[in-house]
């Protein structure tokens, strides 16, 4: 299962959610079933590393990401990944833009695999990395759940 998340700048939640995942289906013994990146809808940020608070977090919860810089999402990403996963509707409209629609229905919002349908707030502008954190993680619990796995 190949997933990549994606968010405005993939240097906070896109990068969060995709080593929270890599941890979490390692820990489930199921790791060598998945491939799992992150990616930008805009070019501001890409080339930077994973912006220090939300580094800090996933190390508070024994994660490393060290290694990962920035990239731009690109229209061959839709081909190569079975679920596309934006955080917010603003992302979700440029994820189909990018990709030229999303006509086998693989691009989603990572909070529609809650109980909770809706946004992962920009900890960039809201500085609250613990709620964006607590998003991510019940987020891909979700993913997990919804492919059986947990």
């Amino acid at each position: 299962m190949n997933i990549l998340f994606v968010c405005h700048g993939n240097i906070c939640r896109s990068q969060m959610a995709e080593f929270v995942l890599k941890d979490m289906v390692e820990k489930a013994g199921v790791g060598e079933r998945f491939f799992i990146e992150s990616a930008a809808t805009s070019t501001e940020e890409i080339g930077n590393g994973v912006y220090p608070p939300a580094r800090r977090i996933l190390a508070e919860h024994g994660i490393s990401c060290s290694g990962k810089t920035a990239r731009q999402m690109t229209r061959s990403d839709y081909d190569r990944f079975d679920m596309l996963i934006g955080m917010d509707e603003w992302n979700f409209r440029n994820m189909v833009r990018i990709c030229g629609g999303d006509a086998e229905g693989k691009i989603r919002l990572l909070m529609d695999f809650t109980s909770r349908p809706g946004n992962v707030a920009d900890p960039w502008y809201t500085r609250n990395f613990e709620a964006t954190w607590r998003d991510v993680v019940e987020g891909c619990k979700g993913i997990l759940n919804a492919l059986g796995i947990g």
